[in-house]
């Protein structure tokens, strides 16, 4: 009877302490499942899992690189034993070929393949989702830098690479009478971004004008350069002088939101502006010293990206081929959503006139900019400065100020 009893309590305590232990198992020799103590689970694949060994044979953690050891990869190796060692808080499995393979709990938890944690990662650390805004929202969405505390501040550099990121523009306020303006900007962030224009160049009214942004017209919303394949990723433009005739202002409308209201509200449009490749151009040189450039790309006006989020608008009436190399019905059908997608966009544009001193910065894959027509005179021409920087190194600054310590 005594015995029996104690037998009992043993086993209680057993099973009590296996309770809170985190266990691993193999499910089907194709996943791993690791079940914490509050009965959380995470699954790996096996095959993800020998792919990321740790250890110094598979992995150089200097450099943070794979080493590869495979012609064709590790879909053949599969894993005969698991376990989690609790001390060293570690799953660790033992693979058919006599590998051993040892992965953190923390390692683990930041790669688990659940829907939470990979959007997580998504909006946190691979791009922070965008927030798409109409006319009626732009008061609420603007946000207002001074200059120097961009140049000087981290924390102030990463609230304003964040508000490019998610409301895709910002101003800055403050900045001296100095052409070199846009380049600190830009090499603050990281690296200039060089084009046909140059690193940087002038948007004033010119003789002999090679882009039509260069004349004192009024200046269509658009986004700046829908004819190269790596599109500048934000334009920086600086108020050197600013007209005093009641042009010169500044249009802005969130593409994305234009995007997405086409997506809602039409879609058969919507179909076409996403599917439908448009010639976009440009051909002739800078100034008269300028070198000829002729240069072209064939993309839709929305473009999506691999998880189907908006990624790019192409759009810019000066710069669209008279060349559209589509089915004929097919043309017909793209301009009646064309002509909606320009109507939306208009209906939803915002206006505002920049100051000497003044920084507007926006994401030239998303927002349509334009500007009214003005007038210069002897005593006063118009004069904006302006460079652009590539989103890939835009985010991969963001992402070092948002994680310092990151170790991979």
């Amino acid at each position: 009877m005594i015995g029996q009893l104690l037998a009992r309590q043993i086993q209680r305590y057993a099973s009590s302490s296996s309770s809170r232990r985190i266990t691993a198992r193999l499910q089907e020799q194709r996943y791993v499942e690791v079940t914490r103590p509050d009965g959380q689970q995470h699954k790996y694949p096996s095959i993800w899992l020998r792919d990321n060994c740790q250890c110094s044979e598979c992995f150089h953690a200097a450099t943070r690189a794979r080493k590869s050891h495979w012609e064709r990869g590790p879909l053949h190796v599969r894993a005969e034993r698991v376990r989690f060692d609790e001390k060293r808080q570690q799953l660790i499995v033992n693979w058919e070929d006599a590998h051993n393979s040892s992965y953190d709990l923390d390692w683990l938890q930041q790669r688990d393949f659940s829907v939470e944690a990979r959007q997580r990662y998504l909006n946190e650390v691979y791009k922070p989702p965008a927030q798409l805004w109409g006319k009626s929202q732009f008061g609420d969405v603007t946000h207002h830098f001074e200059y120097h505390d961009v140049l000087k501040q981290d924390a102030v550099l990463l609230d304003w690479l964040q508000a490019l990121a998610v409301q895709g523009f910002a101003l800055l306020h403050g900045a001296p009478h100095d052409e070199q303006v846009v380049r600190h900007l830009a090499e603050r962030i990281g690296y200039i971004k060089r084009t046909t224009y140059g690193d940087v160049f002038d948007v004033k009214s010119k003789p002999n004008a090679g882009n039509y942004a260069y004349l004192m017209t009024p200046l269509p919303l658009h986004t700046d350069m829908p004819y190269y394949e790596y599109k500048a990723g934000i334009n920086i433009l600086h108020t050197l002088a600013q007209s005093e005739s009641p042009g010169g202002a500044n249009l802005m409308t969130d593409g994305f939101y234009v995007a997405n209201t086409m997506r809602r509200d039409y879609p058969d449009y919507y179909e076409l502006l996403r599917s439908v490749p448009v010639n976009w151009f440009d051909i002739g040189h800078d100034g008269d010293a300028g070198k000829p450039f002729h240069s072209l790309w064939r993309a839709p006006v929305i473009s999506l990206d691999a998880d189907g989020q908006f990624a790019r608008i192409n759009q810019n009436t000066t710069k669209r081929d008279s060349r559209f190399t589509v089915p004929l019905e097919q043309a017909l059908a793209w301009y009646e959503a064309y002509d909606k997608f320009l109507q939306v966009a208009q209906a939803e544009a915002v206006e505002f006139k920049t100051r000497p001193g003044d920084v507007f910065v926006f994401n030239n894959l998303r927002m349509l900019h334009g500007r009214t027509a003005y007038e210069d005179s002897p005593q006063n021409k118009r004069h904006l400065v302006g460079a652009y920087v590539d989103w890939d190194i835009i985010y991969s600054k963001l992402r070092t100020l948002k994680f310092p310590d990151a170790k991979d």
